[in-house]
């Protein structure tokens, strides 16, 4: 770990924020840089082998760039298919990956009905299985893979709109019913899916608990950076965010400025 540089954030768009803002709160100290992936928005669309390529090089430029302290990847998608990769190409780095919380919620849930929600890549990948074999294996998990929640949250973030039945629509399969028990839990397998959770609770059919990984992975980054001196601060005085992109709108900086970034392109 480079011990003076900005800890990195990486999402494929603005999703990662909510993680950013769960960090700051332990973090306050630190330096950051955040990292929009927005030109290969969303990931879900890509097929596996070109986006696992397209971040081992991108992760390569970002690392040459900033030499970050700790790297975190709040984005499922990208952490369950290529962290392991990164870790592999860049040994000297240290990554945080996130993966769906199926662990916490096969150990909450009351009904043994418990529903992941994410994007298509994410529930059909084998480390999704994998974790509900060693550590659900006794609840009935039903993966709903969005097509369209990641895009409505990041619209949402932008624009500040979003249509309530739009989301309705999204969430609907998680919610099912099975000999008078009813889903309890949904788990969030996506960071852009917070910003939209108070949506979620008003269209939802009942009540559930949804579970969100945002603080558990600031605080896995806080127990890293806990033995790291604090970094140099960031020569423009301010944490920096990009978007890969370029494409700087006059919203998206206003959004970053109130998460406390300075946007480049």
């Amino acid at each position: 770990m480079n011990p003076k540089g900005p800890i990195l954030f990486f999402d494929s768009g603005v999703g990662g924020l909510s993680v950013v803002k769960e960090a700051r709160i332990l973090m306050p100290d630190r330096a950051y840089v955040y990292v929009a992936d927005d030109a290969a928005f969303p990931y879900g669309d890509w097929q596996e082998d070109a986006l696992r390529a397209r971040l081992i090089a991108l992760f390569g430029e970002l690392i040459a760039r900033f030499a970050p302290s700790i790297i975190v990847i709040p984005c499922n998608t990208a952490s369950t298919l290529v962290i392991s990769d990164l870790r592999a190409a860049y040994p000297e780095e240290t990554f945080v990956g996130t993966v769906p919380a199926i662990k916490p919620a096969a150990e909450r849930t009351r009904s043994g009905l418990v529903s992941v929600l994410a994007t298509p890549g994410t529930v059909r990948r084998q480390y999704t299985f994998d974790l509900i074999r060693d550590y659900a294996s006794r609840c009935e998990v039903n993966l709903v893979g969005s097509e369209n929640l990641a895009r409505l949250a990041e619209q949402y973030m932008r624009e500040g709109h979003v249509e309530e039945a739009d989301v309705a629509r999204e969430i609907a399969p998680c919610f099912q019913e099975k000999d008078g028990r009813r889903t309890d839990i949904v788990v969030l397998a996506c960071t852009h899916y917070p910003f939209l959770v108070n949506r979620m609770r008003k269209m939802a059919p009942w009540p559930v608990d949804w579970i969100d990984t945002s603080e558990a992975i600031a605080r896995r980054a806080l127990l890293l950076a806990s033995t790291l001196p604090l970094p140099d601060a960031q020569p423009q005085g301010r944490d920096v965010a990009i978007v890969t992109s370029g494409n700087v709108t006059k919203p998206l900086a206003r959004l970053m400025t109130g998460f406390g970034f300075a946007l480049q392109a």
